[in-house]
């Protein structure tokens, strides 16, 4: 049998149309978020998330939000077709890979930022992404203060919070029942899961609330 190839879906609008269409039909959608240049750990998530679902979607999106102003983001490695092949090779495939340009594209306001909506100054400790500092970024960001000091925050302040911003978006975009993230990052898995604790109740109140499984990577 010939490899499954995945439908690349890139807008916003048609992703969350295509998960709303694959649940009226009765399918369980899971989700592996990921920034791409795919590695084992990765396709190990999906074989797991495999598990659990009907329809796999894995996104691909480099998020600036967890790069700070002296980190090069630039340098951050990109092998999409490579990713593409690889995710190919899972047996059963994927369905859907959401590659969205830009996240933190406020539309057609060009007076402001670049073409995007007016920004804050970053939290109330001062510190600033990288999107931030040229300009572009959410006025709003989702924190989990407590978990995501210490460790790896210690060293990197704008990373939990531009990880469970993006991760947000992108459970409201892609609407998932399952999410898995590896246990490798477990700061990062416990950041998300009390992220969803907060939420679901609230803007997921109308729509299945992810719940996330995390296998050793």
């Amino acid at each position: 049998m010939a490899p499954k190839e995945p439908l690349v879906i890139t807008d916003k609008d048609q992703m969350r149309k295509w998960s709303r269409a694959a649940r009226s039909q009765g399918k369980v959608i899971g989700f592996v978020p990921t920034m791409g240049y795919l590695h084992e750990g990765h396709l190990s998530l999906v074989r797991e998330v495999h598990k659990h679902v009907d329809v796999v979607v894995v996104s691909i999106y480099v998020n600036p939000g967890q790069f700070s102003p002296t980190e090069d983001l630039s340098t951050y490695p990109s092998d999409f077709d490579g990713d593409i092949q690889k995710l190919m090779s899972v047996p059963g495939g994927i369905d859907v890979v959401f590659h969205p340009y830009n996240l933190y594209d406020y539309g057609n306001d060009t007076k402001k930022n670049g073409g995007v909506g007016e920004v804050g100054e970053g939290g109330d400790d001062g510190v600033v992404s990288c999107i931030e500092k040229s300009g572009l970024g959410h006025e709003t960001c989702f924190r989990v203060e407590k978990i995501e000091k210490g460790l790896c925050g210690k060293n990197r302040p704008v990373f939990f919070r531009g990880d469970a911003t993006i991760v947000t978006k992108l459970f409201n975009i892609v609407e998932p029942d399952v999410a898995v993230f590896g246990k490798k990052d477990y700061q990062q898995w416990r950041v998300i899961q009390r992220m969803v604790k907060i939420v679901k109740a609230r803007a997921w109140s109308r729509m299945p609330s992810p719940w996330m499984a995390r296998c050793a990577t």
